[in-house]
């Protein structure tokens, strides 16, 4: 059995002037990254392999977790791109030695992703929220359906 966390990022600046993909976190988001991180902690969820957008805003929530130097990052362009194939394509390319796989984006594709694989009605999937799933069978089976929602995580929830 294996781990899929998804993470939205953390709440970022407005941007204007500037392109989206490099917006900020604002001071909320930074606070909210840190929680976040000590949420996982706390949960014995470290994940072997990190899946993270290339956006500033992404990296940034990923610094502000501390999840330490165990984690393999690979930081890919096509998350910020915000297609559930897309995400499923990498996921379902994770090795079977990563038992716990990270993924941090954006939304409407990870809240649609947690939504398709848990079939669970998740009204809402804010910034900062993290869903656990477990993942029967191995990464390359990965389909709709194929998880069950452990739990789900937000700011406002902790």
């Amino acid at each position: 059995m294996a781990t899929l966390i998804v993470l939205r990022h953390a709440k970022s600046e407005h941007g204007l002037g500037m392109a989206d993909i490099d917006r900020p976190l604002n001071d909320r988001g930074r606070r909210d990254a840190k929680a976040v991180g000590k949420h996982l902690q706390a949960d014995g969820l470290v994940p072997e392999l990190v899946l993270c957008s290339t956006a500033t805003r992404t990296r940034q929530t990923l610094d502000g977790l501390h999840l330490g130097t165990e984690s393999e990052i690979s930081f890919e362009p096509q998350i910020y791109h915000n297609d559930v194939d897309t995400l499923l394509d990498l996921l379902r390319a994770a090795g079977d030695d990563a038992r716990t796989v990270l993924l941090i984006g954006h939304n409407p594709s990870l809240h649609q992703l947690v939504i398709d694989l848990t079939t669970s009605d998740i009204e809402r999937f804010p910034t900062s929220a993290c869903a656990a799933l477990s993942v029967d069978g191995p990464w390359a089976n990965l389909a709709s359906g194929g998880a069950r929602l452990i739990s789900l995580w937000t700011p406002k929830t902790a």
